[in-house]
Order: structure tokens, then C-alpha cells, then sequence
């Protein structure tokens, strides 16, 4: 029965063995910067569509052009026979001959004054530079996000990593127990209670490949389910931990964040386009001048060929564009109202992301400090004991879960202190994606 007992766990354990190296042998490595990469070589044109990055750049163009002039032709005194014996000087009197239709050739031309045209191209530089903006801040979040699923796919690897090392370690002892069982140096309830851990430490694979396959569709999703992605599999590295103020003080750090975000640099760029509205629908009650000009060929008229020049001039009298001037008015107030809340969130985002980052890396240099080694020594040395009868099972099988737990831990730990990093240089608005943004094609599916 014993002996039945054994080939059943090692078929079990060779069989969840193979498998977890036939997942393995799929897999695709990919490191952060290649789906960075990957992420904006598939959605870049979408992002950009998206925040109209050509569109405000055509609007530029418009608010740019200077009105078309015109230019008429006009026949006037059309009948069967005009103009007939007339004694005009252009006429040779002849009762019986027509002097023909007069011709009129005009030329007109709009004159835009007290600067409009000047404020509409200042209010759509704006236009096009808040647009850009926006665009650069899509960035700034969208790396973010491939950052957070790509440490959620490591985090996942790295726990199932550590469970098929426990399952393996279990199945190595669980060998040696089944033969000190049957020389009698252990009891039989001893070696139940290892077994009994050995397919707990499966049951913990067997989810931990499940989380594994979850992060690789999470992450598949936000790169656009390219072909692979479901094998996809997170090299182990971590950030180059830059200087981007983590020692500066918290006041300074906000001021830092206050001049590079480009979310508030878009909202300060609406509001100065809202300022040249403003002012550009204030001036709309200065009319603009049509000049026109043309020449003209009157056969009925003592003067033959004539010129003429004129001038109109619409007058304000009904219509003074308030209206126009006090919708301006709102709008400047609403954007400059979001500049504010923008800079209060900017604050907070610092203050947490701060906070949040001095935590994780003192946690993290704590484990660094010796822990590790410590979980490690503590379960050698308790199996150790184990093996030569110094100590009991229990004391065996709880140094195995501290070393599990540990290990568990610190994987987080190092998971959070790299997503602290990249939340701070988020906070920050260091532009760490347009790097990304405009690479060469990468060689991944």
C-alpha cells in the first residue's frame, strides 16, 4: 500500500513537472522596453487620433489664411438691341446701330483690423500646443499602465517560480521519508502530514499557473493581443533607479511636478488660447473694411472706360458681439479654474506617490539586509534536524511555510517598489514614454 502510496505521488510530481516545462518551453521572453514598444508601435496612431494631434494642426492653417478677394464681372442694359442711336460719346450716333451692353470688372478685398487675424493665429498655437500636450500626457499614463501588467505578469512568474520550487523541494523529501518510514526511523503520521503539505505545494501551483495566464491575457489585452502574447513571459528586471528627486524635499518635488506635467501645461496652454478668444471677441465690434476696386465699359455713358474705388464698412449698431464676448469671458474662467485643480491634484499625486516609494524601498532593503538569507537558513536548518530525527515534523513543515511566505513577500515587496518607482516618475512627468513612442519596430510577433 506504502509503495503504491509512492509511485501515485511520483507520477503526480513528474507529471506537474512535465507540464510546467512544457508552459515554460512556449514562452516568449519579453523585457519592459519591448512592450513599451510593442504597446505604441500598435496604438500610437489610435492615441494620437484620439487627442486630434492633425486636427489642431490643420485648424492652425486655417486660422492662418487671409480672406480670398473677389473678383466680378457684371453685364448690365442686356436687350435685343441696347443702347440703339444713342448719343452717347462712345456711340457713333447712328439711329440704326446698337451701341452694345455696358461692362463692369470688379475686384473686392477684406481687411481684417484692430488684429484679429494675429489673435486667431495665437488662439490656435495654443489650440495646437494643449493638443500636443494632452498627447504627451496619454504617454505619460499609457506607460504607466503597460508598467503595472507587466510587474503583474513578473509577480505572477515569480510566484509560481517559488511554488514549483516548494513542490520540487517536497518531492525530494517526500522520497527520503518514504524510505526512513520503511526502516521504521519515522512514523507514518509524519510522513502523511509531509504528503499532505507536498499537495497543498501543488494546489499552489496549480493556481499560481492559473494568476500566470491571467496576467498574460491582462497584458495581452493592453498591447492589442498581438500574436504570442498568451506565452508572453516577463524577464526578471527591475528599474534603473534614477535620480528624479527622490531626495529632494516633498515641497520641492511638487514644484518640479508643477513645471513638467504636461496635463497642467495643456490646461495653462486652453487657458492662454481662451485669453486670445476673449480678447479676439472683444475686437469683433471694430468692423472690418471691404475695399473694392474695378473698372468699367459703358457705351451709353459720356466716358467710355471708367474706374471706380469704394469702401464699405458693416455698422455695429444692433449686433455689438456681447454675447460672443461674454461666452469668452466663462470659458477663460472654466479653464483657469482647471489649472487649479489640476495643480492641487498634481500636489497629492507627489505627496502619495512619495510616500508611497520611501515606503517600499526601506521594505524592500529590510529583506535585502539579511532576512532572505535568514528564511533560508532557518529552513535548511530545520530540515536538517528533521532528516536526522533532531526535531519533529511540525517545526519542520513550519519552517517550510516561513521560507514560502518570505520569499512570497519579498517578490511583492520588489513588485511594489518597482511600481512605486514608476508612480513617482509619473507623478513627476518625466517623460519616460516618448522614448518608446518613437522607436524602431521591434523584432517581437
Amino acid at each position: 500500500m506504502q509503495t503504491k502510496r509512492f509511485i501515485h505521488s511520483a507520477a503526480l510530481g513528474s507529471l506537474g513537472a512535465m507540464l510546467t516545462f512544457q508552459v515554460q518551453a512556449q514562452n516568449v521572453p519579453i523585457s519592459l522596453d519591448e512592450a513599451l514598444t510593442l504597446f505604441y508601435q500598435r496604438n500610437l496612431d489610435l492615441i494620437a487620433a484620439q487627442y486630434n494631434i492633425d486636427q489642431s494642426h490643420a485648424d492652425a492653417v486655417i486660422a492662418a489664411a487671409i480672406p480670398n478677394p473677389t473678383l466680378g464681372v457684371q453685364i448690365s442694359e442686356i436687350s435685343n438691341r441696347p443702347n440703339m442711336g444713342s448719343n452717347a460719346t462712345g456711340c457713333n450716333h447712328d439711329v440704326n446701330v446698337s451701341c452694345g451692353p455696358a461692362e463692369y470688372f470688379s475686384f473686392s478685398q477684406l481687411i481684417e483690423v484692430a488684429g484679429k487675424r494675429g489673435l486667431r493665429i495665437q488662439s490656435s498655437g495654443f489650440a495646437t500646443q494643449a493638443a500636443e500636450s494632452d498627447f504627451r500626457d496619454a504617454v505619460r499614463i499609457f506607460s504607466n499602465m503597460v508598467e503595472d501588467a507587466y510587474y503583474d505578469l513578473l509577480l505572477a512568474q515569480k510566484n509560481r517560480w517559488l511554488a514549483q520550487e516548494i513542490v520540487e523541494h517536497y518531492q525530494t523529501i517526500a522520497k527520503a521519508n518514504q524510505l526512513r518510514m520503511n526502516s521504521g526511523d519515522i512514523a507514518e503520521s509524519d510522513f502523511l502530514r509531509v504528503k499532505m503539505e507536498a499537495m497543498r505545494a501543488q494546489s499552489d501551483l496549480d493556481t499560481a499557473q492559473t494568476t500566470v495566464e491571467q496576467a498574460q491575457a491582462a497584458l495581452a489585452v493592453i498591447l492589442r493581443w498581438p500574436s504570442e502574447s498568451l506565452h508572453f513571459e516577463a524577464k526578471e528586471q527591475w528599474p534603473d533607479i534614477k535620480d528624479i528627486g527622490q531626495n529632494l524635499s516633498k515641497d520641492e518635488l511638487m514644484n518640479k511636478a508643477l513645471q513638467q506635467r504636461p496635463d497642467l501645461l495643456a490646461d495653462k496652454q486652453r487657458a492662454a488660447q481662451t485669453e486670445r478668444e476673449l480678447e479676439l471677441a472683444r475686437r469683433l465690434k471694430y468692423p472690418d473694411v471691404t475695399v473694392n476696386a474695378g473698372y468699367a465699359r459703358d457705351p451709353s455713358n459720356n466716358a467710355l472706360n471708367s474706374f471706380f474705388v469704394g469702401v464699405s464698412v458693416p455698422v455695429p449698431v444692433f449686433d455689438q458681439y456681447q454675447g460672443q464676448s461674454d461666452k469668452a469671458a466663462v470659458a477663460l474662467n472654466q479653464n483657469q479654474l482647471a489649472v487649479e485643480q489640476t495643480e492641487l491634484s498634481i500636489r497629492n499625486d507627489v505627496a502619495n506617490a512619495l510616500a508611497t516609494w520611501n515606503s517600499a524601498d526601506k521594505i524592500v532593503q529590510r529583506f535585502q539586509s539579511g532576512l532572505l538569507d535568514d528564511a533560508l537558513a532557518v529552513r535548511n536548518s530545520a530540515e536538517l534536524a528533521y532528516s536526522k530525527g533532531a526535531t519533529g515534523v511540525l517545526d519542520f513543515i513550519e519552517a517550510q511555510r516561513s521560507y514560502k511566505n518570505v520569499m512570497r513577500d519579498y517578490s511583492q515587496a520588489m513588485i511594489n517598489r518597482a511600481n512605486a518607482y514608476y508612480d513617482l516618475v509619473k507623478a513627476l512627468g518625466e517623460e519616460t514614454g516618448i522614448e518608446h513612442a518613437t522607436q524602431a519596430p521591434t523584432q517581437l510577433p
